[in-house]
């Protein structure tokens, strides 16, 4: 019970952070806005035909795994800060799990993903895309699973990083080429060898395959949309999941030890 409260403690002041900040609310509502509405439309107007499945869903169905994992991994970014302030180190001397710890963290940041992704279901019915209640709840299940994922490998970037501006630097690089490799735009099977390489190693990949497995699961399109096999996609998931907490958890413990 102790190791359950103090996880519930650290998730909802994570959450409660967000409530606070508006600034970061209304940028987490507005960027996969502009990338569905803005880039989507964009390129469903070029190359969206003939591909035999609506491109603005699929394209929302991406952008939706994206939100959850990136805001997942970005949002523990935190840690950084907490770390500057001595506050992990208040933490971690806590008679508590430097596991649940980092969970708890994980689990707010979870939080704070599926508060921004009601504007993006809003804006995903505006442009037509169709849900039902199954596929709601489906995409829902599916959402968190690319959180946690997401929270777990920022955690594991994160733990490596020793300041906020060596974070800001690489932080980008290691997520943003992952949006571009993942299919989120385009069918990771159209890819070139190398690239389909690349895309096989990004986390990300197997989140956004596991969205659209969500949303398009019973319909014809499903082959065309999706790139492995649901099982694939929840195994490689899960077993990211925990290589990346427990690595990312034991050198963020190292660290704190050394300072």
């Amino acid at each position: 019970m102790r190791e359950f409260n103090a996880i519930l403690t650290i998730a909802f002041r994570d959450l409660t952070k967000l409530i606070r900040d508006r600034i970061r609310i209304l940028a987490g509502l507005v960027f996969p806005v502009i990338f569905i509405g803005v880039l989507g439309g964009s390129l469903s107007a070029n190359i969206g035909k003939g591909l035999g499945f609506d491109f603005l869903t699929f394209v929302f169905t991406g952008v939706f795994a994206q939100v959850f994992f990136q805001s997942s991994a970005a949002g523990v970014i935190s840690i950084i800060q907490d770390r500057e302030e001595d506050f992990s180190q208040e933490l971690f001397v806590a008679p508590v799990s430097r596991y649940s710890i980092v969970f708890g963290k994980i689990l707010g940041e979870t939080m704070v993903a599926a508060v921004q992704i009601a504007g993006i279901f809003i804006f995903g019915l505006i442009l037509g895309v169709v849900f039902s209640i199954k596929i709601f709840l489906l995409l829902i299940l599916a959402g968190l699973f690319a959180s946690f994922l997401g929270g777990a490998f920022g955690v594991f970037v994160l733990a490596n990083v020793g300041s906020q501006r060596t974070m800001a630097q690489i932080f980008p690089f290691v997520l943003f080429p992952q949006v571009f490799l993942s299919g989120v735009f385009a069918p990771v099977e159209n890819f070139p060898p190398i690239l389909a390489f690349l895309s096989k190693i990004a986390p990300l990949t197997y989140a956004v395959d596991l969205v659209r497995y969500a949303y398009y699961s019973g319909s014809p399109e499903l082959s065309k949309v999706t790139a492995f096999g649901v099982t694939t996609d929840i195994l490689v998931m899960l077993t990211l999941f925990f290589i990346f907490l427990f690595a990312g958890t034991i050198l963020f413990v190292r660290k704190e030890r050394n300072r």
